[in-house]
């Protein structure tokens, strides 16, 4: 006999979305990221125009370009805590508005101290509140799987937005004055304010969702924490646990040589130093642009490897080739771009900021919950030892009237930096509370 009754029909299947909404914040930050990286492009183009037109010295220059450098990486712990307290969105747009308004200030300077002021401190701490403890900050919360891959398209488009908008600045700068590229970028910052407060969101529970790549037995995220002294007070404390550690020290050492080596002297003596050598600043300008293209490569690939292999040993590879790299840099510069400078070009983009999926790795690694802060420490050291350069570079240049000398010292320094990579002990990794 058979039963009239019909068996339950299977639950319907709700498709998943195509695209999960952490991929959408992450474009909303890229976009931040280059729109803040464009005042960082500045420096190297603006370099000659203002001693030339005020008559202020490179060495008087170089030094408001180093007290960017340090509060950009000193700002950025604390940005990292005061988005967990008031949320990304906040400080991100109230952090572009900053840069906006700091480069378009300078077109009224008459002084050094303005420069200092202007350059240096509000552009030093916009920019360090959108600096990479924010791309660490949105790959924790916004993903589980794929995090060396995003945080390398991250800091790909952090760096390469400086090198990449280095034509377009010399163009400016050679066709009508400095005042219209300190112009051009306070509009390029401002212009994504708008999207950054349309569709960045602080938390995936904010617009219902789990970061992604999450599993089905994925729990909500803890509540921002909390505690005695606010977004300062946590900034201080993880440091000061942090600082107890051997691993902590290897890692603020080898990326405050990170930062000597690329945004303190390539990144800011690059042209003037080529230009020295009878490269025309356009071309020269170029040249950073190109090391820009590669880095997106070099870094998002850098991503994908730390996802695979052992983030010391890549950091070990990546500090050695760099140091070959630059030893070699002097003898390069020419009055006109030649094969082998351009195969310098594309190695040291590939290089470029490589190394930061794996430090942010290995912060994560050692350091757990607290990887976003304590990886923010790690960056004020990049930028303490990027804006120490950026003005000895300077001060080398007054004095010798060349710059090779800064370029073997730092070759000898990425070569400790490897040293130190290795000497990081590697620690079996522990849940994220």
């Amino acid at each position: 006999m058979t039963s009239d009754i019909a068996p339950p029909a299977p639950p319907a299947r709700i498709a998943p979305p195509r695209l999960h909404y952490a991929w959408l914040v992450a474009m909303v930050a890229f976009l931040a990221l280059v729109g803040a990286a464009s005042f960082r492009a500045a420096p190297s183009i603006l370099i000659d125009p203002l001693h030339e037109d005020f008559g202020w010295s490179r060495a008087s220059i170089s030094s408001a370009v180093s007290i960017n450098l340090v509060l950009y990486g000193l700002t950025s712990p604390f940005a990292a805590a005061l988005m967990e307290r008031f949320g990304m969105r906040r400080v991100v747009a109230a952090a572009l508005v900053l840069v906006s308004t700091g480069s378009g200030l300078t077109i009224f300077m008459t002084a050094t101290w303005q420069l200092v002021l202007l350059w240096g401190v509000l552009v030093g701490l916009g920019t360090g509140s959108m600096a990479l403890a924010f791309v660490a900050t949105v790959v924790d919360r916004w993903f589980v799987a794929r995090r060396g891959l995003v945080t390398g398209i991250l800091t790909a488009g952090s760096a390469a937005g400086q090198l990449v908008f280095l034509p377009i600045l010399a163009v400016l700068a050679e066709r009508y004055n400095w005042q219209t590229v300190a112009l051009t970028v306070s509009f390029a910052a401002l212009a994504v304010v708008p999207l950054v407060l349309v569709f960045l969101r602080n938390r995936p529970s904010d617009v219902g969702t789990v970061p992604y790549g999450a599993g089905p037995d994925y729990l909500a995220e803890p509540p921002a924490p909390t505690g005695r002294g606010g977004a300062a007070g946590r900034a201080v404390t993880v440091l000061l646990s942090a600082a107890r550690t051997r691993v902590f020290w290897l890692l603020a050492g080898t990326f405050a040589i990170c930062g000597a080596s690329t945004n303190g002297l390539v990144g800011t003596h690059f042209v003037p130093a080529a230009h020295d050598h009878g490269m025309p600043t356009t071309a020269a300008a170029s040249l950073l642009a190109v090391i820009g293209i590669f880095d997106v490569v070099g870094t998002i690939a850098s991503g994908w490897f730390t996802d695979r292999f052992d983030s010391r040993k890549l950091l070990g590879i990546y500090y050695l080739l760099r140091g070959i790299s630059l030893m070699l840099l002097p003898i390069l510069f020419a009055g006109t771009v030649h094969p082998p400078m351009i195969a310098f070009v594309i190695f040291y983009g590939l290089d470029w900021v490589a190394t930061v999926p794996p430090t942010v790795a290995l912060c994560r690694k050692h350091f757990g919950a607290d990887a976003p802060i304590v990886f923010g420490w790690v960056l004020a050291s990049h930028q303490i030892g990027a804006g120490i350069v950026a003005f000895l570079a300077g001060l080398v240049r007054d004095e010798f009237g060349r710059y090779d000398a800064a370029f073997y010292v730092a070759g000898g320094l990425c070569a400790i930096a490897a040293v130190m990579s290795l000497a990081i002990v590697a620690k079996a990794p522990r849940a994220i509370a």
